[in-house]
């Protein structure tokens, strides 16, 4: 009877024993698979976040390991109108020293754009690109590199389309602020604001100047300057040639201190280019020094 006893004893330590190690290794295995559902569902989210951050990740933003990193490329100041740079522009047109402001409208473009920013590169010269927001869409890249390399991307409106643009006061402002959202996008700088526009064909005088008078108020209103200029090469009124360029350029700017000089870089203007060295060169002869209009609006 006591051997009976003793082993049925061993029995049912052995059973409780084994009854145990069956629940421990159940309570191991749930935990695993928790902790396993729980990695997966932080993987997951991760995932998901790193998905919605690069999608409103801006052009000029890379993701290295998980960290969102700002590229930097010759950082450029944001533009920002303040009194003193009203004050400035006011009195663009004038200055006891010379300076010039090289500007073009009516871009971007391949033809034209590019060639132009690579000599104003080689010279070391920044200039003012009146855009439309048309062709910005068109030509994202450019835009972005006119940013990158230091020269001011300034407002011309999206159509020229005189009857569009000039159908009414909010027709300039619409047209502006279209332009301004594709520059955003194009250098990937959602603060960006020029504060620098150009009417198409001008302020003063024609069909339109007292919509455009209203118009100088309302921008004004809105902390956004405007600049017309006081010397041209004539690239939009017909002239043709390289040396019909600098003709007109000499014509116009006389001995004016302060020029601001209109040209174009809309595709079909290949002689503007061509000119430009010998534009560049003769303006430094004459002492005149180049300037931004970074430097004026501050």
């Amino acid at each position: 009877m006591d051997l009976i006893y003793i082993r049925r004893m061993y029995l049912k330590r052995a059973i409780t024993m084994i009854v145990i190690f069956i629940l421990v290794m159940i309570l191991v295995a749930i935990v695993i698979i928790n902790h396993v559902k729980k990695v997966t569902s932080m993987n997951l989210c991760l995932e998901q976040t790193e998905i919605q951050i690069e999608t409103i990740l801006p052009n000029n933003t890379k993701r290295e390991k998980g960290i969102i990193t700002a590229i930097v490329e010759n950082k450029i100041n944001l533009p920002e109108l303040t009194e003193k740079g009203k004050e400035n522009m006011a009195t663009i047109y004038k200055s006891d020293k010379k300076r010039v402001f090289l500007t073009f409208d009516d871009g971007p473009s391949k033809a034209v754009t590019i060639p132009i920013l690579d000599l104003l590169k080689q010279e070391n010269i920044k200039a003012t690109f009146f855009v439309l927001g048309s062709r910005v869409e068109l030509y994202p890249d450019i835009v972005k590199r006119e940013y990158e390399e230091g020269h001011y991307i300034a407002n011309h409106g999206y159509s020229h389309m005189y009857s569009q643009i000039y159908s009414s006061v909010q027709s300039v402002l619409d047209e502006y602020n279209k332009t301004n959202d594709a520059v955003r996008s194009a250098i990937g700088v959602k603060e960006y604001n020029s504060h620098l526009f150009r009417f198409p064909g001008g302020v003063p005088g024609g069909r339109y100047a007292q919509l455009k008078k209203e118009a100088v108020a309302e921008l004004d209103k809105n902390n956004i300057a405007h600049v017309d200029w006081n010397a041209l090469t004539g690239d939009a009124e017909g002239k043709t040639s390289v040396n019909e360029l600098i003709e007109e350029l000499q014509k116009t700017m006389g001995e004016k201190n302060s020029l601001v000089i209109l040209m174009h870089d809309a595709g079909n203007k290949k002689t503007t280019y061509e000119a430009l060295p010998t534009v560049i060169s003769m303006l430094r002869e004459k002492g005149y020094e180049f300037k931004s209009f970074y430097d004026i609006i501050k």
